[in-house]
């Protein structure tokens, strides 16, 4: 989450290099096509990148509420805006009556707005000097919504979006300073939005590993969450079963917002439906929860080649070796 603002001083080679910069974005593509790829994957300037900004977050996150004070940045607030856009389109485009339950096929006409409209959304959160980047970073956005050919969703979907704000840092649109409203605002909103495609639409999970998964569809705000808990004082990882509890925090703690979200999505015990979650809320402390996901996240999310056949690679997220 480097500052890219010029340096006082700086001469007109950097300029120049700078200029030229600017005119090196390019509109991502895959890269991983066969499983031996993903060493290729591991080794790469993007994964380093991506898994370093998930990170910065989960630290900056630590011990946080989402009702805590934080700044909120002209950027911040024109991405709310296009989440706002995303929400009224599925308000203007209703499900269609369809003999099949799943996957409601108004999905496609949502999406195809999206398809249409991404890049000049993305035009409206970049500074002018980087208007250039917005045919690259509108690649993530689009993809961070779920496919419309299968109607599904699943991490894959939800890692574009990260992959999206990361850009966007990496372009200088967002700060380091934006932290706590990346994940609090705008990533939270992100969920909301997603969560209602996923109930209008009827979305399927991809790729969904069923009760052995940790979510059908969600795992970053796990990871995040769990850090928001780390140090509490009286909620422990025991507690979060306690529908009690998922009603009365929620609105300050992210993953009891998932919680809630999958006590009303699913019926049964919890212990059946969310296996995964359930064995974790065995876990002592939350410090423990948060280093397990991560850990879990990497084996499998991001170091599965069926999600990440589908990452896009581009100049801000290179398919290149990690510098040293």
């Amino acid at each position: 989450m480097a500052e890219t603002e010029q340096q006082p001083g700086s001469t007109p080679e950097d300029e120049a290099a700078e200029a030229a910069a600017g005119v090196a974005f390019i509109v991502p593509k895959k890269e991983i096509s066969m499983v031996p790829d993903m060493g290729k994957w591991k080794r790469s300037q993007a994964y380093a990148d991506y898994i370093g900004f998930i990170l910065t977050l989960n630290e900056g996150v630590k011990g946080k509420k989402l009702t805590c004070e934080y700044k909120v940045s002209e950027t911040v607030e024109k991405l709310l805006d296009l989440l706002e856009t995303l929400d009224r389109w599925i308000n203007e485009t209703p499900p269609v009556d369809q003999p099949s339950r799943f996957g409601n096929k108004a999905y496609r006409t949502w999406f195809s707005k999206l398809d249409q409209e991404a890049e000049a959304l993305v035009s409206t959160v970049l500074p002018p000097e980087k208007a250039a980047a917005a045919p690259e970073i509108a690649v993530y956005l689009k993809e961070s919504v779920g496919n419309s050919t299968r109607i599904d969703y699943g991490t894959g979907h939800e890692a574009a979006f990260a992959a999206f704000l990361c850009c966007l840092c990496k372009v200088g649109a967002l700060r380091v300073d934006d932290q706590l409203a990346i994940v609090f605002k705008v990533f939270n909103r992100y969920l909301s939005v997603m969560r209602k495609l996923q109930r209008t639409y009827r979305m399927e999970p991809a790729g969904s590993q069923g009760v052995w998964g940790l979510d059908d569809f969600q795992f970053l705000p796990f990871i995040w969450g769990s850090s928001q808990f780390i140090d509490h004082p009286t909620l422990e990882p025991r507690h979060f079963i306690d529908e009690r509890v998922v009603n009365e925090h929620h609105q300050d703690y992210m993953f009891l917002e998932c919680i809630k979200f999958i006590n009303e999505m699913k019926t049964g015990p919890f212990a059946e439906h969310s296996n995964q979650l359930w064995n974790i809320s065995a876990v002592p402390s939350w410090s423990k929860v948060n280093q397990g996901l991560i850990r879990m996240y990497k084996a499998e999310c991001l170091e599965k080649f069926p999600v990440i056949q589908h990452f896009k690679f581009g100049s801000l997220l290179s398919i290149q070796p990690a510098k040293p």
